[in-house]
Order: structure tokens, then C-alpha cells, then sequence
């Protein structure tokens, strides 16, 4: 992280207010995510709301510090609904430090797109991008009534950890109602989950899979879901995906209030060498933004109404959801290298 720019803010009060979120918000991750190892993959999804909206005014100095300070515990991160215009995304990056990269979809133009754009952030020091990236475009013949293309485009991307290679595929499910089961999120999760199902031989060796070299399909992002009961999650499921039992035993959603699974990281069911260790749902609610009286008389300060509200249009509606995986296969290779013959 680079906490250069803390020096020069010019505002003492905004100064001290970020230094002790952050430590407050650092301390937070310390007790909730699990320090990053040589041996393991810290996966994360986040829709951050409105990312480079000008909503309120736009995004705080505090916020980019905290966003980034959030993102700088994982080793990857799948984030969603990143606006056209990039700022808010650079400037993240460059607090983040020369370590970090990012690639992004451009901007959907199609009809509940919301022109938004879909992005992995991750730590080159410890994860490498393989050269695949692309957008998923159905085929016609998996129009519905409700549905042509999904408007929001999957964006699917490669990616080498230790001995092992994900190939991830984020989403951002059109909403539409408010109710937990509305006709076109259900098409698009299972017509998305029933394609790449079909295409998983195009990302993985589903014949001939090689225990110390494994090889993972991921979908993961927003995909609204509402329960575990409704069908939007049956979808996923009956389309050989599966959400790892660590994910599967939290208790409480994604979203702020954590009463809804909006969010979701689902395998491929063909998956062999890697172990989902850990899982969670960060609150940085917890930690930051929880007081509006730290924030009385700046610039397009919240009222003690709007204070809700304008928090989620600082950090996001969505908290963030993560897992652990084991990436280290080095004793299943010598085990596999001591059995071989040589052939």
C-alpha cells in the first residue's frame, strides 16, 4: 500500500480521521481474513457500488484509502460495477502500488447493462495472468423469452497461482425486481451456468485432470440471489456448480443489512488438487463509516438521515465475500514423480 499521500492532505481533522480508519479497518482484516501464504489463494468478489459514480459528490478521500486497504488482504479480487470513467479504479491502484494490476471489461451498452464494467485486481507478486480474457456472448439459440443476451457480458479471465490455475468467470446478474425469484435473473444464471457447464472443456482438462497441476472453472460475482432455497440458486447448482461448504456454512448474506446471498462463488464441479480451507463475509461497516458525526461539516457531509445512504455510495452496499484455497501440490508431485516410471 502506498500511504505516502497521507502526508500531504492539507485537512488535519480528515488526516486523523483516515490514519485511525485505517487502523481500525487494518486491525479488522488482521482478525477476520487469514494472512496471506506462499500455499494458499485469498479469492475475493465485491460489487463496489457505483464504483467511479458521482453520486453525494463522489467518492471521499477516506473511502479510496479504505477500498484499497480492503483489497490489499486478498491475492485477487473480482470486482463489480465499475463505471465508465476509470478514475476512481486508477486511483485505488495507485494506492494499492506498483505490485498490483488490473484488467476490465469495457463498457456494457446493452439494454440493463447500466453501462458498467466488470474487473479482476490482483497481486502480480503472487498471481499471474495466463493471457486468457474475453467477454461471453451466448449463442442465439439460448434466448428465452425474457432474455437475448445477458446484459451485463461475463467477463472470464485466467490466472496461475502456486501449482494451480483458476480460470474465473465474474458476473453482475441483472436485478430487475425486487422480489427474490424474478423470471429473467433465473434465465440468465442458468442459461450462464448451462454454457460454460458445456464449454468447461474449453478452460479445463476435464478428461485427464492432474492432481499437483490442477486446473479450476470459478463463477463468482453478484448474482442476486436472494436465499439458498430460491431457484436462482438452484440454477447454479443443477448446472454442475458448486459453492464450497465453507461458503455454504456462513450464516448471514453479503449484502449490508446480511440478509440476502447476493453474492456467490461457485466451482466447477470437475476440480481436483485444491482445498477450500476458509471462507467469510467482511463487514468494513464494522470499522469505518459507522459514525456520522466524524464526518459532520465537510464537503458534502451527510445529514443523520442521508448518513445510510450516503456510506454505501462511499464504501458499497455489498460487503465482501472471500474463500481460501490450499494451492501448494508440491508433495502430490514428488508422490506422483516417485510412481512414475519414467515412460
Amino acid at each position: 500500500m502506498n500511504y505516502t499521500g497521507l502526508r500531504w492532505i492539507k485537512d488535519a481533522k480528515q488526516r486523523h480521521r483516515i490514519v485511525a480508519g485505517l487502523g481500525k479497518l487494518r486491525a479488522g482484516l488482521k482478525r477476520k481474513v487469514p494472512a496471506k501464504s506462499d500455499g494458499s489463494l485469498l479469492l475475493a468478489t465485491w460489487n463496489i457500488r457505483e464504483f467511479g459514480g458521482t453520486k453525494y459528490g463522489g467518492r471521499t478521500t477516506d473511502a479510496m484509502y479504505y477500498i484499497a486497504e480492503c483489497m490489499n488482504r486478498f491475492d485477487l479480487i473480482a470486482v463489480q460495477e465499475v463505471r465508465a470513467d476509470l478514475k476512481a479504479l486508477k486511483e485505488v491502484m495507485r494506492l494499492l502500488g506498483r505490485q498490483w494490476d488490473v484488467i476490465f471489461t469495457d463498457v456494457s451498452y446493452a439494454d440493463g447493462g447500466n453501462f458498467e464494467r466488470l474487473a479482476f485486481v490482483y497481486n502480480t507478486a503472487k498471481v499471474s495472468f495466463t493471457g486468457l480474457a474475453g467477454e461471453l456472448v451466448l449463442p442465439s439459440k439460448s434466448a428465452t423469452e425474457t432474455m437475448s443476451q445477458i446484459a451485463r457480458t461475463p467477463f472470464v479471465c485466467g490466472f496461475q497461482v502456486g501449482w494451480a490455475k483458476f480460470n474465473l468467470c465474474t458476473i453482475h446478474i441483472y436485478y430487475g425486481t425486487s422480489k427474490a425469484e424474478d423470471p429473467r435473473r433465473i434465465d440468465e444464471i442458468n442459461t450462464l451456468a448451462r454454457l460454460l457447464a458445456a464449454k468447461a472443456k474449453d478452460y479445463i482438462n476435464t478428461k485427464a485432470p492432474v492432481d499437483y497441476s490442477p486446473e479450476h472453472l470459478v463463477l463468482l460475482g453478484d448474482f442476486n440471489i436472494f436465499s439458498r432455497t430460491d431457484k436462482t440458486y438452484e440454477a447454479l447448482t443443477k448446472n454442475k456448480f458448486e459453492v464450497p461448504v465453507e461458503l455454504q456454512k456462513l450464516p448471514t448474506g453479503s449484502n449490508v443489512p446480511q440478509d440476502k446471498f447476493y453474492d456467490q462463488i461457485a466451482l466447477f464441479k470437475q476440480k481436483v488438487g485444491v482445498k477450500n480451507t476458509n471462507a467469510g463475509i467482511f463487514n468494513f461497516l464494522d470499522y469505518v463509516f459507522n459514525d456520522p458525526k466524524q464526518f459532520k461539516g465537510g464537503k458534502a457531509a451527510p445529514t443523520a438521515k442521508t448518513f445510510k445512504e450516503w456510506r454505501t455510495y462511499q464504501m458499497s452496499d455489498h460487503l465482501i465475500m472471500w474463500t481460501e484455497f490450499s494451492v501448494d501440490q508440491t508433495d502430490t508431485y514428488l508422490k506422483a514423480l516417485a510412481a512414475w516410471d519414467g515412460k
